[in-house]
């Protein structure tokens, strides 16, 4: 945690809200925050398709507010907000898959969800900060490298299209309602806390599973590159944002500087765990169809604008996220 990310002046005291708050990210943040002093409220609907688990939050349940409850309903949201002065807008529906197989309910969570927080944040609350976590899955297939957000989006999935919305929604609201509205892109965020038990929220974690069950890693294609970032790099430039409200409502990219090829991953992994094995296989009919090939983002605009850079090796993160897993893994299959 760097400390330019987390004044405690800031934090000691503010009132939170998170969406999606026993999620991946959103947990790490809820745990961070309360560390700072913050008095945060954390909501989630604990649906078990989107990675909610309240063990995410074990050891913190007295020292936060937890409500289970959907953002769709606006009631329950408009007594929530109303008195936050930080809003961390983490809840979606991520698995790009689903989104093509059920593209009504993605429809649902990444956008009627988000346009009815808006209204909420609207009629109760308009002071809020608002920060939302979007994807870099909004570009579709990279035409240059490191993509940078003059990138035209082109997304390749119902996921990404909804994505893209929502950033809309927040745009509009921060141009014609005074809104204060910012958006990050996200690259694959990895780290303590992610989802293992399928791959709908990042393929790592279910190769995590597998190394962790002595199964072959399954490695589609292999050539593939990617970048990553630790979760505590994006807890600082989700905190960072939400203290820098001179940074308009235009998104910005995370990314790394350090990237890596799927197989070359995999083994790394392998490494670090100290056994197993991979198997690399035909990618599949069906992902081939939404795969993204090649990517990596710059965060160049990001880094102007805050000073922001990630500060964590890929190899650590590897170490740590295993490392967490190997005494936790019951609680995450």
């Amino acid at each position: 945690m760097n400390e330019q990310y987390s004044n405690r002046s800031f934090w000691e005291g503010r009132s939170v809200l998170i969406t999606g708050g026993a999620g991946f990210i959103g947990s790490n943040l809820a745990r961070r925050l309360v560390n700072l002093g913050s008095e945060v409220t954390i909501v989630d609907s604990l649906i078990s398709k989107y990675g909610g688990n309240l063990y995410n939050l074990d050891g913190y349940e007295s020292r936060l507010k937890i409500n289970l409850c959907d953002i769709r309903d606006t009631s329950s949201m408009e007594a929530l907000l109303y008195d936050k002065s930080v809003l961390f807008n983490l809840a979606g529906q991520t698995s790009h898959l689903d989104s093509m197989t059920d593209p009504y309910t993605d429809l649902e969570i990444n956008c009627i969800a988000q346009l009815t927080l808006l209204e909420s944040c609207r009629k109760v609350n308009p002071l809020v900060r608002i920060i939302f976590a979007s994807t870099r899955q909004i570009y579709g297939k990279p035409e240059f490298l490191p993509v940078s957000e003059l990138h035209k989006s082109s997304p390749v999935d119902i996921n990404g299209i909804h994505k893209l919305s929502a950033e809309l929604y927040h745009s509009i609201y921060s141009k014609f309602h005074d809104l204060s509205t910012c958006t990050l892109r996200l690259t694959n965020t990895i780290g303590p806390r992610m989802r293992i038990k399928d791959d709908r929220q990042t393929f790592l974690g279910i190769w995590i599973r597998r190394l962790l069950e002595d199964e072959p890693i399954q490695v589609w294609g292999g050539t593939q590159i990617r970048d990553f970032n630790d979760v505590d790099d994006v807890l600082d430039a989700l905190m960072l944002a939400a203290m820098s409200e001179n940074l308009d409502a235009q998104p910005y990219n995370l990314g790394s500087k350090e990237v890596v090829n799927l197989t070359d991953l995999a083994n790394q992994l392998i490494r670090i765990h100290g056994s197993g094995k991979l198997n690399l296989i035909e990618y599949p009919k069906t992902r081939m169809k939404i795969d993204i090939g090649d990517f990596y983002s710059s965060y160049d605009r990001f880094q102007d604008a805050t000073s922001w850079q990630p500060k964590t090796s890929l190899y650590s993160t590897l170490k740590r996220t295993l490392d967490y897993y190997k005494s936790n893994l019951p609680a995450y299959i």
